[in-house]
């Protein structure tokens, strides 16, 4: 009986992606720079605590839904096939009532915030539980990924101040952004096995213009951050974590320019170091005012 709990408790950690911080990390990394910004480098503790565990259980039950989304398409794909519903060590029914129970425990933690947060927060719920679906019917799933998980910079700025100024919403589209450059790498690992079964996404529709379009992306990105600097006034520590950030971006252009999947899913991950070197810039700045 122990041995039993124990296993179905490792099968849903490993449904909710646990195992792998790194998608947590990333999406936490955008949801920080906007409580920084939003709060002067000084959020209140209740809304930091909130929106961090608010991240991490958002994320797992993006993961869960994804998962029973693609519960078809997943025991055809290489790196896809031994997940807990394709391998059936978890029934679509329980992966669904799992993702409920994240939704609830995410939305109880959520009424600890303001009014305007909590009306947020139902956007941020059927932008995470529409995702998963978007492969079968756009080309751009990946820039829906931004958008959804982007969310957590709005609903930031609106715990920590009560309201959503532009720069919040320029933070926003360079997440969106952002999300839309680091998805794609990830979606060029199974750019072959997502033409045979149909899957669509980003790696597919910009073809041999990858690289290039990824450039562009990652520019128009680091020029966001740029002016978001300049409208918050920020200093010199800003705009080393920038600079370091579009050293990065030039490191994952080199990762994937032969296209080779390993080094593409290593470009992906690179993505957290750039997060990383965005909060780092604002932790400084804001440490010294």
């Amino acid at each position: 009986m122990k041995e039993r709990v124990i296993d179905r408790a490792k099968q849903y950690w490993l449904l909710a992606r646990f195992d792998r911080p790194i998608g947590i990390l990333i999406l936490l990394w955008p949801a920080l720079w906007a409580l920084w910004v939003a709060s002067n480098g000084k959020p209140d503790i209740l809304v930091l605590t909130v929106i961090c565990l608010g991240v991490i259980i958002m994320r797992a039950a993006g993961c869960v839904i994804n998962d029973y989304a693609d519960r078809d398409f997943d025991p055809h794909v290489e790196r896809t096939k031994q997940r807990p519903i394709a391998a059936g060590n978890v029934s679509p029914k329980e992966a669904l009532v799992f993702f409920l129970v994240l939704i609830a425990c995410a939305f109880a933690l959520v009424l600890l915030l303001n009014i305007y947060t909590i009306l947020l927060s139902f956007v941020g719920a059927f932008l995470a539980a529409s995702y998963p679906f978007m492969k079968r019917y756009t080309q751009l799933p990946q820039a829906y990924l931004g958008i959804a998980f982007g969310w957590a910079v709005p609903m930031s700025f609106s715990a920590q101040i009560n309201a959503i100024p532009m720069v919040a919403w320029l933070m926003y589209i360079a997440v969106i952004l952002w999300a839309l450059v680091y998805d794609t790498m990830y979606a060029m690992v199974d750019k072959d096995d997502d033409l045979k079964i149909g899957v669509k996404s980003t790696a597919i529709l910009f073809g041999d213009y990858d690289r290039h379009i990824m450039a562009v992306l990652q520019i128009i990105i680091l020029a966001l951050l740029i002016v978001i600097g300049t409208l918050q006034h920020n200093g010199w520590a800003y705009y080393m974590g920038v600079m370091c950030a579009a050293g990065l971006s030039v490191y994952q252009q080199r990762l994937i320019f032969h296209r080779d999947k390993v080094l593409c899913f290593k470009a992906f991950l690179n993505n957290n170091w750039f997060g990383l070197a965005i909060f780092m810039g604002l932790l400084v700045d804001y440490s010294g005012r």
